[in-house]
């Protein structure tokens, strides 16, 4: 399936939460949830009073929310579910790791972009090293030690200077350092459930890969 490169706030508004994908967008009057807390479409309204959704319909709702969050592909989230239920461990937490762990994300968190979409865009266009390397593929998989920053041409660039602004008053995952001077930060270990504060839930998802 192509990538979804339409208004994200469609996504927001068929899920009925928010997915926070505009960044400060997110958190202001302007919010597409605010104005229009309905699904988009013709019969959008209608759809606001049918009955609750169980079941199946739930379970693929949380898969596309956590989906459209890291703006991964279905076959990409499908492989992150394969290798989570291979790995010892809780096959859910395991998933949610996975895309925590997409260089992308991990420069979202950083504050090296407004949002996950924006942090996309940062790596792929080639901002973004890892150990000194550059690296534009946002699905990279960072590990414990690894040492992520923007590159030195890059850093007077007016993204990562708005970036810094809307970032600078948030704190730094647990599982993360960062520091804003230098635009640079490193893995200090990985991901652990609570570390992940999104509205998904992770067991849904296995319970519709797992049937």
């Amino acid at each position: 399936m192509a990538r979804y490169t339409g208004p994200v706030c469609r996504l927001c508004r068929r899920e009925g939460v928010k997915l926070f994908l505009k960044g400060p967008k997110c958190f202001s009057d302007k919010c597409a949830i605010e104005k229009r807390n309905f699904a988009p479409g013709q019969h959008g309204r209608d759809r606001k009073v049918k009955a609750k959704i169980v079941g199946y319909g739930l379970q693929l709702r949380e898969k596309q929310k956590a989906k459209r969050m890291y703006f991964a592909q279905e076959g990409q989230f499908r492989a992150y579910y394969e290798k989570a239920s291979r790995a010892p461990g809780v096959t859910g937490e395991l998933l949610l790791q996975q895309l925590e762990r997409r260089l992308d994300n991990v420069a979202f968190r950083l504050g090296f972009a407004i949002s996950r979409r924006q942090a996309r865009q940062v790596v792929r266009h080639g901002h973004v090293e890892v150990n000194g390397r550059k690296v534009n593929i946002p699905s990279f998989q960072v590990s414990v030690g690894d040492e992520i920053r923007v590159r030195e041409g890059s850093k007077s660039l007016p993204i990562f200077a708005t970036a810094a602004e809307y970032s600078g008053q948030g704190h730094a995952p647990n599982w993360l350092t960062i520091d804003r001077n230098s635009l640079s930060g490193k893995v200090l270990s990985l991901p652990k459930r609570e570390d992940i504060q999104l509205p998904v839930n992770e067991q849904l998802i296995v319970e519709l890969y797992s049937k």
